[in-house]
């Protein structure tokens, strides 16, 4: 597809408009390595890459490629790559280098069936908790969770604009189902489309790479642009060197959960629908907030008093909705495609209320009936 300043409407794959939203957010640096069912974004990425004037690189395996994309990153390119379960966790130590190095960057995992192996081709939503605490230490994160091919797009370049606005590595948590799913995707006009690009320093020097400004980010140098500078996986100073003490530690991993905790409320997005009376809210995500839809249209045609709470971003949790929300709703409902885990967020914000779990290990998205029957078990 060629760059394009006026709208259009083109019939893609999840994967593939994840693609091209990441190219049109900026992305020029793309390392990879295959695995079902995220290849077609390595794929697509191949052919797209040298159209733009881009570099996209096979590595030898995930662990490779997480490390080219920080080292990319540091190059000043807007970068990402993209993987399913397996590689997911090869990758979680460098994640929690991205982390302690205040590294923008983009990691797509399209969820597969687990543990190990598990069902390659099948889907699943089981990466949620992995996504927030698969790295060891403090930390914050942001993920972000498309439930159509249109909001692959949309959600890549939010993805970029988030992970460069607050230096922090980005997960896409898409499922197989939306990346293998094929569905318009509206292609907005440039002048609708808003990029954002990391704070750099007025001067090369004196350099601080990690004192921060009033907002808690550091201003981002560019290796190779005459800045002379420091950077460690230790706990270090605003110098960047390494310092082993409590009080470094402190006051380096606070900043680096305070940044995203502050503005929690600024980065988190829901969608509400039909929460105006809702007694009974299904709170879902992704593949799964589809048949979760109808299951509460269903439900409200019953004659009960169902709503739908949506979780466009997924980390960090929207604590601040679901504790609003828990003043008046009478229970929850919490379906994902996996054995419980939004389900115990949700549980921990509901102020004490009903919360049951409509549960699916993987393998195939649920049917609405199968949510509907757990909205008719609140008592």
């Amino acid at each position: 597809m060629s760059e394009q300043s006026s709208q259009s409407v083109r019939y893609l794959s999840g994967n593939i408009a994840l693609v091209e939203g990441a190219i049109k957010a900026g992305c020029r640096f793309f390392a990879g390595y295959p695995i079902t069912p995220s290849t077609e974004i390595a794929e697509s990425f191949a052919r797209r890459m040298p159209q733009i004037g881009g570099v996209y690189i096979q590595m030898e395996d995930e662990i490779g490629s997480i490390g080219a994309v920080l080292g990319a990153s540091w190059a000043g390119v807007k970068s990402m790559t993209a993987t399913s379960g397996p590689g997911f966790s090869l990758m979680m130590e460098h994640i929690g280098l991205a982390v302690m190095l205040e590294t923008p960057c983009v990691i797509v995992d399209v969820q597969r069936g687990g543990p190990s192996t598990g069902l390659p081709t099948l889907p699943a939503q089981s990466d949620v908790m992995q996504a927030k605490w698969g790295s060891h230490g403090c930390y914050e994160i942001i993920a972000l969770s498309p439930n159509s091919p249109n909001e692959a797009y949309s959600h890549a370049i939010r993805a970029f604009n988030l992970s460069e606005q607050y230096r922090v590595p980005v997960i896409v948590l898409m499922d197989e189902c939306v990346g293998h799913m094929y569905e318009k995707v509206r292609i907005p006009k440039d002048e609708e489309i808003t990029t954002a690009n990391r704070k750099t320093p007025a001067n090369t020097q004196p350099y601080l790479p990690y004192k921060p400004d009033e907002d808690l980010i550091p201003p981002m140098a560019i290796a190779g642009k005459g800045f002379r500078f420091h950077v460690t996986g230790l706990t270090h100073d605003e110098r960047g060197y390494p310092v082993a003490t409590r009080e470094a530690q402190n006051k380096y991993v606070l900043r680096l959960s305070d940044k995203i905790r502050k503005n929690a409320e600024k980065i988190s997005e829901v969608e509400q629908v039909y929460m105006d009376d809702a007694e009974v809210v299904v709170v879902s995500f992704g593949i799964t907030s589809r048949p979760a839809l109808r299951a509460v249209r269903m439900a409200r045609e019953e004659g009960v008093k169902a709503g739908l709470i949506r979780l466009v971003t997924i980390w960090p949790f929207a604590d601040t909705t679901i504790r609003e929300i828990a003043r008046k709703a009478k229970a929850f409902v919490v379906a994902e495609m996996n054995y419980g885990q939004i389900f115990y967020e949700v549980e921990r914000c509901s102020s004490g209320k009903q919360v049951i779990l409509a549960e699916n290990l993987g393998g195939e998205a649920h049917t609405f009936e199968e949510i509907l029957d757990k909205i008719k078990q609140v008592k």
